[in-house]
């Protein structure tokens, strides 16, 4: 897998340096889908033979869980965006601690794991911190289909099914995304018909339902709130190619949005993009759909809306963070609910920096537009709060500079060269690590 060099970034740290006011003019491609990439990467214990994926997006998380496969015992192999994985060597139900750790998507592992071994010993997940993520549906799901589950005190999440695990209905007390795609891994194998009801609709359920019946299962009505899965005996190996991300596509709508010119944001699919197109309209933003791309254009002021995020088809939770950022420019005061997460706020005080007038209580940001944003130092606080400070960095006059672009490097590939590419003065600086540098030095 590819690796950071070493040298100088061992002693130093990465910042993103942004000098905000340039149009954005031209192509930009995205890349596959993460969130589909999250689920499908571990869905490949179920098969017995190699798997091909393709369209694959090489970012921190994608990188961490090929870690793990290779850590079970796995080969696993990249050339550019296609990852080929032959599990046949994977005998053990331990993912590691160390790697499960890196990432929220970890817990996949344990209904691929329940499906192939029926038993699974992964740590509690890692991941962003946007609030109380809890995995009582993946368990209720688990139990459903007769594993039993418990987390230990070291917060290892251990599930068994002595008896081989038993199709079943289950039905999710709230919408989850995580949960859905975590009871559909374990089911595609077990013996019987699993129905869930109050599904997650998400385009990455329907894509992992997809990769699973291209490699022999039978899964019905991914993409509606009732999902079939009848369990079949065995997964063949075979290619398949990610749907484009849905998020990456819209941070890239909102630049545009933010920073005013013309973009032609390629690889994607118009349908899931929707809900962040009906409100870039509402502000007066022109988008205009083709087969595979959209084109944006915004010459004109930006006005206020409104805006709630929902589970799909709805105003997504991970395009909140980037819808703000436009959101403190537009003429007016636009009202921001979080209808998911319960500490997705943390980016408020970054923006404020940069003279944002955003006042928060609870899951409500009430936001009075400015005349503009000023350059500031920021912090990314997560994946997508991190890219908002992109977003506002390339609409601010003077220089903006990121730190923790790590988080930032979890859900965007080559980030500062697709933006640079469309005329953004945008770069990665190394900046020393004093205390590294000065205990080195005594």
């Amino acid at each position: 897998m590819r690796r950071r060099q070493a040298g100088i970034c061992d002693m130093a740290e990465e910042i993103l340096r942004i000098t905000g006011g340039q149009r954005l003019e031209g192509t930009v491609t995205v890349n596959g889908g993460k969130n589909a990439a999250l689920a499908i990467i571990p869905a490949v214990l179920l098969c017995n033979e190699p798997c091909t994926i393709e369209n694959l997006p090489f970012v921190r998380d994608t990188e961490a869980l090929a870690d793990i496969l290779l850590a079970l015992g796995a080969k696993v192999t990249l050339a550019g965006s296609t990852m080929t994985i032959d599990p046949r060597g994977v005998k053990s139900a331990v993912v590691p601690e160390e790697y499960a750790r890196r990432l929220r998507a970890s817990y996949y592992f344990v209904g691929a794991m329940l499906g192939c071994f029926g038993q699974a010993d992964v740590s509690y997940p890692g991941g962003c911190a946007i609030g109380n993520r809890p995995i009582d549906q993946h368990i209720k799901g688990f139990e459903a289909l007769g594993a039993t589950v418990q987390i230990t005190e070291g917060g290892i999440v251990q599930a068994e099914a002595k008896n081989g695990l038993i199709g079943a209905s289950v039905y999710l007390d709230v919408v989850s995304v995580g949960a859905t795609m975590n009871i559909m891994l374990a089911a595609t194998l077990a013996e019987g018909l699993t129905i869930i009801e109050n599904a997650a609709k998400e385009p990455h359920i329907v894509d992992l339902a997809n990769f699973l019946n291209s490699m022999g299962a039978d899964i019905m009505g991914a993409g509606t709130d009732v999902i079939k899965i009848r369990g079949v005996n065995r997964l063949s190996g075979g290619s398949y190619s990610i749907i484009p991300d849905q998020i990456e596509a819209g941070t890239y709508m909102a630049a545009v949005a933010a920073a005013g010119g013309e973009v032609l944001i390629q690889n994607v699919i118009p349908k899931h993009l929707e809900c962040i197109t009906a409100k870039l309209l509402e502000m007066g933003v022109e988008v205009e759909e083709r087969d595979d791309a959209v084109l944006v254009r915004r010459c004109g002021k930006l006005t206020r809306t409104n805006v709630k995020t929902l589970p799909y088809p709805g105003f997504p939770t991970d395009m909140q963070p980037q819808i703000a950022a436009i959101l403190c420019m537009a003429e007016g005061t636009s009202v921001l609910t979080e209808g998911v997460w319960d500490n997705r706020y943390r980016y408020v005080d970054e923006f404020r920096r940069m003279g944002a007038q955003i006042q928060v209580d609870g899951k409500v940001a009430v936001i009075e537009g400015v005349d503009k944003l000023t350059g500031a130092p920021m912090q990314a606080c997560d994946l997508r709060a991190g890219a908002a400070m992109v977003i506002a960095g390339l609409a601010a006059q003077g220089v903006t500079e990121i730190d923790h672009v790590y988080y930032i490097e979890r859900g965007y590939e080559d980030i500062v060269r697709k933006l640079s590419g469309v005329g953004a003065d945008i770069r990665v600086v190394i900046t020393p690590d004093a205390d590294k540098a000065q205990a080195d030095v005594g």
